[in-house]
């Protein structure tokens, strides 16, 4: 396991200017020892020694983490991450060799972006996730409200009230607050009270999981800024079958940690990919998902900026609906 040790470590400081480097070593590494990921390019005809730039990289269709175990090397799994999905509906399932090592990349991700956890004190509206085992999401949220160190850090299921007494008294210390919430739950809070969140970092993670009809991210964004009175909502944009989180500070502009970068690809034609179109549909590479596939081609279509940066306008049709970006923006 010294190589994964070795890799890591390059993940953790990866700069830009190294990241394709990188990237295209990991490619060489996991064609040979993920067997599903090789299968899958023996099958598109691609010859690993002529894939020389990111845009040749093969790109996983996500529905693979549903049937497959998507892995590379070979290990005994520290724990299953299992997205969410209506009754009878097949799931994603990502299994981890090292939690310690999804966490730390969690927090590094949302640290450059935000400052130190140590400084917030974390509430967290997820009830759906809360309700169901195998939760990415819960698990990351769970150690943030560890490293935040406030006793008042903590989940809220039903309760609400004490949700809002908690706000109201966190704003008039001064503490810096994160409200972390699913965005039916977000949306039921704003219709329930009447709430002052003005300096309130409030961050919605997707999904209406067939609590709500789906609305356009932007009429979202609107209803709860005039409701809790913030000139913006935050966003984090993740998924079961990526180690690494995006986050938006306003309008739906997410920015990649580190160890993503994001790709738009031909909808009628999936193997062209080139952030020169329009939009199209999203390619991930995830460095981070080192024991699995770090070149994840999604369901979910957006734009990509010249800087990086990238937007979710919604999702193909018939795909899954999924509990973490079921919007339309």
């Amino acid at each position: 396991m010294d190589i994964f040790k070795s890799l890591y470590q390059q993940v953790f400081s990866v700069t830009p200017e190294g990241f394709e480097s990188l990237a295209l070593q990991l490619f060489q590494f996991q064609y040979v020892h993920n067997p599903i990921y090789k299968a899958y390019v023996d099958h598109l005809t691609v010859n690993p020694s002529k894939v020389t730039e990111l845009t040749s990289i093969p790109f996983l269709p996500i529905e693979f983490f549903k049937g497959h175990r998507v892995a590379t090397g070979s290990w005994k799994e520290e724990r299953i991450f299992e997205s969410s999905g209506t009754t009878g509906m097949a799931t994603s399932r990502h299994f981890v060799f090292d939690s310690s090592y999804y966490l730390q990349n969690c927090r590094q991700a949302f640290e450059m972006e935000y400052g130190s956890l140590s400084e917030y004190t974390i509430l967290a509206l997820l009830p759906s996730y809360l309700e169901r085992e195998g939760s990415s999401l819960i698990f990351m949220a769970e150690d943030f409200i560890k490293k935040s160190g406030d006793s008042r850090s903590g989940f809220f299921l039903h309760n609400t009230g004490e949700l809002v007494e908690t706000l109201t008294q966190l704003r008039k210390e001064g503490r810096k607050i994160l409200l972390l919430g699913v965005t039916f739950g977000l949306l039921d809070l704003a219709e329930a009270f009447q709430l002052d969140l003005e300096g309130v970092i409030v961050m919605e993670t997707g999904g209406m999981k067939g609590r709500r009809k789906e609305m356009l991210r932007t009429e979202v964004h609107e209803v709860l800024t005039r409701s809790f009175g913030v000139d913006r909502i935050h966003s984090e944009y993740g998924m079961t079958e990526l180690f690494s989180q995006a986050y938006s500070k306003g309008w739906g502009i997410f920015k990649p940690a580190g160890s993503m970068h994001v790709f738009t690809r031909d909808i009628n034609d999936p193997l062209t990919v080139s952030n020169e179109l329009r939009s199209g549909g999203l390619n991930i590479i995830d460095l981070a998902n080192i024991h699995s596939c770090c070149f994840i081609e999604t369901k979910d279509i957006g734009k990509v900026h010249e800087n990086g940066t990238f937007e979710v306008l919604g999702r193909m049709d018939n795909s899954d609906i999924r509990g973490c970006n079921l919007m339309l923006a």
